[in-house]
């Protein structure tokens, strides 16, 4: 399936993430900072290859730049309310209605765009992996049937969205995010630093996460059904 991770985009990717390791070793000092960050900036390789090898159309493009900007916005939008970032919300539902590399490269820019006024910097990539792998699972998710209708959920479903999409905010991209806070603020990463980060981001990702699962349960119906006749009417991301 043309959706399928390349095995040559996953063997570069290994390759070059080991290499940064290794030459992050031989340097030694604060190298790990770039070592983090050129190790994630390979691991996201083989998705955007990934999508690539879809030979996406002009309008395919139109759309999930639409997206992106919905994403940017829900982040901005709420720049005043400390770590209420509804802005994932917009990724699963991108994801849900066209798939996982879909997902995944919505939820990447989407970062690297709305960066551009939250700032940029070495968390950019450890943002973009985190954000795109949140697009990629809902993506893969939706389409194994997970949420029944990729249309119009019933409140079921719609529930189970919601939940999921604030549980992986709190579990896995929440954490992810600590993990390269870990690498760039502490001197020296050591158990008792990464117990410190974690337990200090637990409660900011609860908040993300409970933003997300609200965004999630007001927003999806109506974008999915909107989404949804934009594929039927143009054949967008058949």
């Amino acid at each position: 399936m043309a959706h399928r991770l390349p095995v040559a985009a996953w063997g570069i990717s290994l390759l070059g993430a080991a290499l940064s390791v290794v030459a992050g070793a031989l340097m030694g000092g604060r190298a790990y900072v770039a070592t983090s960050v050129l190790v994630i900036a390979f691991a996201m390789l083989p998705f955007f290859a990934s999508f690539e090898r879809q030979r996406p159309q002009a309008r395919q493009l139109a759309v999930l730049a639409v997206l992106c900007a919905l994403g940017v916005a829900a982040r901005a939008l709420f720049i005043w309310v400390p770590h209420f970032k509804p802005m994932a919300a917009i990724i699963i539902i991108a994801a849900v209605a066209f798939g996982r590399t879909s997902g995944f490269l919505v939820g990447a820019l989407t970062v690297a765009a709305s960066n551009l006024i939250f700032g940029q910097g070495p968390w950019t990539p450890w943002q973009m992996l985190a954000f795109g792998l949140c697009g990629y699972a809902f993506g893969l998710l939706a389409e194994r049937g997970a949420f029944g209708s990729r249309t119009h959920l019933a409140l079921g479903r719609l529930v189970a969205l919601a939940l999921g999409g604030g549980a992986f905010i709190v579990l896995v991209a929440g954490p992810l995010l600590d993990t390269s806070s870990l690498f760039y603020f502490a001197a020296l990463p050591t158990p008792e630093a990464a117990l410190a980060v974690y337990l200090a981001g637990f409660p900011v990702n609860c908040i993300h996460g409970a933003s997300v699962a609200i965004a999630l349960f007001l927003l999806a119906n109506p974008l999915l059904g909107k989404l949804a006749r934009l594929r039927t009417k143009y054949g967008v991301l058949q």
